[in-house]
């Protein structure tokens, strides 16, 4: 398959799987999961037509693992705007975690912690290079550094999604360290 075909399933299914699965027909159950064959039927009466080894191709190769298939059934990771519980336990994160932004966003950052804003929960990531990335989607990337550890002994709770991100409800300026 070549790239951009990978990219553009890839893209439809993050919009269907995390924000608008009513839009093709779909309903997702309360964790987020729809039946694989009931996917790809709906994607195919909406004028998008993919085959199980394409889907099977894009989860394998996604470059954030953003979609798991298991049992015959697929959801997105993380990064919801509708209603599901992913169920994931809480988990004692490492001594800091990161956050990729951007220059404009800083300022409302300082003042308010990051917050989930249309989404369920803040993603953090793991590592600066990854918040990098992410920071970078959006124009030059500002990396913040999250004292998660610090946030874990104050009573925050962290999840970790199946991809490696990290969750968490908000994140208090006071547990947030930005760069010179």
């Amino acid at each position: 398959m070549n790239p951009q075909r990978s990219v553009r399933i890839s893209k439809y299914l993050a919009k269907h799987l995390r924000h608008e699965p009513e839009r093709i027909g779909i309903t997702l159950d309360a964790q987020g999961w729809v039946p694989v064959p009931e996917l790809i039927e709906a994607a195919a009466r909406h004028g998008f037509r993919f085959s199980r080894a394409e889907l099977d191709t894009v989860v394998a190769d996604n470059d954030k693992q953003r979609y798991t298939i298991e049992d015959g059934r697929i959801r997105a990771n993380q990064g919801h705007s509708i209603r599901v519980d992913l169920d994931l336990p809480p988990a004692e994160p490492p001594a800091h975690l990161f956050h990729g932004t951007v220059a404009r966003s800083v300022a409302a950052i300082r003042h308010e912690g990051l917050r989930p804003m249309s989404r369920h929960a803040v993603h953090l990531s793991p590592d600066r290079e990854t918040a990098t990335r992410v920071g970078a989607r959006r124009g030059k990337a500002v990396v913040l550094t999250v004292d998660a550890g610090a946030m874990h002994k104050a009573g925050h709770v962290f999840q970790v999604s199946a991809n490696g991100v990290w969750l968490t409800a908000r994140v208090p300026p006071e547990f947030l360290r930005f760069p010179d």
